[in-house]
């Protein structure tokens, strides 16, 4: 894959992206903010950025609804855990802790400045990655368990664009945003990445697998996509 990173006016930076098989043009904003154009390897950079320029509308909505939410006390992260924010001008410097369900924040700082907010999030990541490791290995082994689908190893960490993934040796990657979602859409990504299984592709028969596990994945497919894998306190 070939890329390109082009400033369009009225939008910043766009990436350019060539890759072989595409047919279509695609356009995504990525979790970090920016822009993507998918182009055919064929096609030229120039199709790319007319492209963006016709969806610029479309672009400046979603950049503007993707703006991290300010993280704040008493926010629930995760499926059990809280933020609490404390100000105290007895420590030095900006201190973390993940423990009993509780993330603690302490800082003579403003809980609204830059350096908070960064440790803060760091301290909600580390809270998720663990939650995650405990309660989608359990969840995985027993879907797996379940129906018949077997996988090699798990392994649990940050994506930038995607919930899962399963490689051709069976090794299952979750992402730690899962354990934010209701868990029918957590079981939903956990049943598809065990299909791949048995078809590492998403071919007709790949959709059936799944479909005969959850007859409305359709359903669970539309929902997930008003999801995205970032971090989003409640």
């Amino acid at each position: 894959m070939s890329q390109k990173i082009v400033e369009v006016e009225g939008i910043g930076q766009v990436v350019l992206a060539k890759r072989r098989g595409s047919r279509n043009l695609r356009l995504s904003i990525r979790p970090d903010g920016s822009v993507r154009v998918g182009i055919p390897h064929w096609a030229p950079y120039s199709a790319g950025v007319a492209f963006a320029v016709k969806r610029k509308g479309w672009i400046n909505s979603h950049l503007a609804a993707s703006q991290p939410m300010l993280l704040a006390d008493g926010q629930r992260i995760g499926k059990s855990y809280r933020l609490s924010f404390r100000n105290s001008s007895t420590v030095g410097r900006t201190r973390t802790r993940v423990a009993a369900n509780l993330i603690s924040i302490t800082s003579p700082h403003h809980p609204a400045s830059q350096p908070v907010q960064r440790a803060a999030q760091t301290a909600c990541e580390r809270a998720l990655k663990r939650e995650a490791e405990e309660l989608l290995t359990r969840r995985l082994s027993r879907l797996s368990a379940a129906h018949g689908l077997a996988y090699d190893r798990l392994k649990i960490k940050r994506l930038t664009s995607r919930w899962g993934s399963c490689s051709d040796r069976k090794l299952i990657t979750l992402n730690y945003y899962l354990v934010q979602l209701p868990w029918h859409l957590i079981d939903y990504v956990i049943i598809h990445e065990l299909a791949h299984t048995k078809h590492l592709n998403h071919s007709p028969q790949f959709w059936q697998l799944v479909a005969e596990i959850l007859p409305d994945a359709k359903q669970l497919r539309r929902e997930i996509k008003q999801h995205r894998p970032v971090l989003a306190p409640v």
